[in-house]
């Protein structure tokens, strides 16, 4: 019976999930997330892949998580950022106006050199807090129920102390269905 399964039935194993430290560029995460979600001998991308880094210390110890919206809220703030990341960008091009130096104006460099700058970002400035984690033993049912208590796609799952794997929301999905194969 698939939901009958435990967490660890379901789990990307740790060593096989993107991570990088907290001190790593975004530029390297988005590198070493890119690499998990590409299929490399083939050049192809998938959903399949991971959509998450993990963020952790140099004794393993979870710190973070960066999701593709954090990527994006950081590389081009002025178009996916908040309402502040945007007034930010459109205060600068006004100071910068203000004080005649438009030539200085960040706003004028081209996307790619944009994107190349808020690229040297460190991880640690921009990862999500961790919002919930999971027992390896734990049941798909309550893998189900912490994801959508904490609006979450990924559940850091441990073995006690230890962090052993990463539960996606795609993990749960393909559980769930399970159900219509029998």
């Amino acid at each position: 019976m698939p939901l009958k399964k435990k967490i660890r039935d379901l789990m990307i194993p740790i060593d096989k999930y993107a991570s990088v430290f907290p001190d790593a560029t975004l530029k390297e995460a988005a590198m070493t997330l890119r690499a998990s979600h590409c299929e490399l001998e083939t050049g192809m991308c998938t959903e399949a892949g991971p959509r998450t880094v993990l963020v952790a210390d140099e004794n393993c110890k979870l710190l973070g998580i960066l999701d593709f919206k954090c990527f994006l809220e950081t590389l081009i703030p002025e178009i996916a950022g908040g309402l502040s990341a945007k007034l930010s960008a459109l205060g600068v091009s006004i100071a910068f106006a203000q004080a005649d130096a438009e030539a200085l104006d960040e706003s004028r460099l081209g996307f790619q050199a944009r994107v190349i700058k808020n690229a040297e970002t460190k991880v640690r400035d921009i990862m999500l807090k961790v919002r919930g984690t999971i027992d390896a033993d734990a049941s798909v049912m309550d893998g189900l129920k912490k994801m959508f208590r904490n609006k979450i796609v990924v559940l850091p799952v441990y073995e006690g102390d230890k962090l052993v794997g990463v539960l996606r929301d795609t993990d749960l999905f393909l559980a769930v269905t399970d159900v219509f194969e029998g």
